[in-house]
């Protein structure tokens, strides 16, 4: 048996032990090491994906860890590998992948929301999914990884450029991590955030952060700017304030890129739109190439991922940590051990 944290009901979670699946043709075993907990989780945690989530449903989708065993069929791979997952499982013949764009599969699989998740102490995956890890990347920064990716794709959908004004709304683990993936194309980068805590991190990155409820942001961007305006803007906050920031901080021809989940419809300036002929770009997950990309950022410490890691639990206690990322006011990133053999790992 292999102790999981499972999902049972709107703001309820449990330990468990679970029996593991042996992998079969093209899949491999992973002992996860570390999983992070994200907003995803958290919109999981409060009920906002039941629709989606069948529950009882094992949590996690960043992670890192090393293979313990591998299916039939299975090469390349072989147990000790140290890995992280690109959880993603396509069907290969919608309209979406046939395009050439699998990340967005109308009919795809998300795992560890669609289906089990790495929060367990055994997980099989199929080997397509896995990552390999440089070797000078410890595991606990390794969990990084797939936020990491996210920021890739999302610097990469806003096209941002060297030299460029860009300004992030939004300063959680995404949000500095765009702002660090930005910095390193070249752009100069401004955060909005209004956690002081998440502003004195990203401080503490050489990144400027301000806070909405104590200046008036255009006003800061247009100073910054020479009045032209920011020339990329990434909404990271999920809030109907950050979208409208987000906009009028935007100069002409300006690029906004959606990043945050919006659980229902937002009001928007397309007035704005119109004027300034602004530019609005989603971006949703990733592909292999930023994943290889965001293993690069984090191993070479472009992305200092030590240093956005505010605790780490063990496996038995990952129900409480949900709870002190829900207060959203001095944590940044937990992780969760899975390492414990001591809880009933299976051998």
């Amino acid at each position: 048996m292999t102790l999981a944290v499972r999902y049972t009901a709107a703001r309820t979670l449990e330990t468990a032990l679970v029996e593991p699946s042996a992998p079969g043709p093209g899949e491999v075993e992973v002992a996860p090491a570390y999983v992070g907990i994200c907003g995803t989780d958290l919109h999981i945690f409060h009920g906002d994906m039941d629709t989606r989530v069948d529950a009882p449903a094992v949590l996690g989708h960043e992670m890192s860890g090393r293979v313990v065993r591998v299916g039939p069929g299975v090469e390349g791979w072989a147990p000790g590998d140290a890995v992280t997952v690109m959880p993603l499982r396509w069907d290969g013949s919608c309209p979406a992948c046939r395009a050439g764009h699998q990340h967005v599969c109308q009919h795809l699989d998300f795992i560890g929301i669609d289906s089990p998740g790495a929060m367990q102490q055994r997980w099989t995956v199929p080997a397509a999914t896995l990552v390999r890890l440089p070797p000078s990347l410890s595991l606990d920064r390794a969990a990084l990884v797939e936020p990491t990716a996210v920021a890739v794709h999302d610097v990469g959908r806003a096209g941002v450029r060297d030299g460029e004004k860009v300004v992030v709304v939004g300063g959680g683990p995404v949000g500095v991590l765009i702002a660090l993936v930005a910095r390193a194309a070249g752009a100069d980068v401004r955060v909005v955030e209004l956690s002081a805590h998440r502003r004195l991190i990203a401080a503490k990155l050489g990144l400027v952060g301000w806070d909405p409820a104590a200046v008036h942001v255009p006003d800061l961007v247009r100073e910054w700017t020479g009045d032209a305006g920011a020339d990329v803007a990434f909404e990271v906050s999920g809030a109907a304030g950050g979208v409208d920031t987000a906009v009028e901080v935007l100069g002409v021809r300006g690029r906004l890129c959606l990043v945050a989940i919006h659980p229902r419809p937002r009001e928007v300036d397309l007035h704005r739109f119109f004027w300034r002929e602004l530019t609005l770009v989603g971006a949703r997950l990733y592909d292999r190439s930023d994943f290889e990309k965001a293993a690069e950022l984090v191993a070479d410490g472009t992305v200092p991922a030590d240093r956005l890691i505010s605790k780490v639990v063990p496996l038995a206690e990952a129900p409480s940590a949900f709870a002190a990322l829900e207060s959203g006011t001095d944590v940044m990133k937990i992780l969760v051990d899975c390492t414990d053999d001591t809880q009933g790992a299976a051998a």
